[in-house]
């Protein structure tokens, strides 16, 4: 996975939320087989990102999700994430340069993987992956 920010001098920040430009969270797949997946979530950017893994339910899209007053969305129900610095696992994010992984235990259905840090989701940091049988 590529995390990345290409907002250039559009790009601000207020209230530690970024506002302005774009950012891309893109995966080398989109579907992959059941069991043990590993992320690789490789920070391109200059600002720090995350990358968190959530079901997604019924019919709902990629993207669709609603952002809370903090500029996050909701991460009950998260299988798992890779925000840890040139290690595996959860910790502060992963800062410009550096990668962060993660293995996870798949079922099939449909997952939307994310940047939850403030205001990246509703920038375009999302994507989807369906886990195959």
């Amino acid at each position: 996975m590529r995390l990345d920010n290409t907002g250039g001098p559009m790009m601000a920040q207020r209230n530690g939320m970024m506002f302005g430009g774009a950012m891309t969270l893109s995966t080398d797949r989109s579907t992959v087989a059941q069991g043990e997946v590993t992320f690789v979530a490789a920070n391109v950017g200059s600002v720090t990102h995350e990358l968190v893994v959530l079901p997604l339910p019924g019919t709902q899209l990629a993207g669709t999700r609603q952002s809370g007053t903090d500029g996050k969305i909701d991460e009950a129900g998260s299988v798992g994430e890779a925000s840890n610095s040139c290690a595996r696992g959860a910790g502060k994010g992963i800062l410009p340069g550096t990668s962060s992984w993660v293995t996870l235990k798949l079922a099939p259905g449909r997952y939307e993987v994310v940047c939850n840090l403030a205001g990246h989701y509703a920038a375009g940091m999302y994507g989807q992956l369906t886990v195959t049988k």
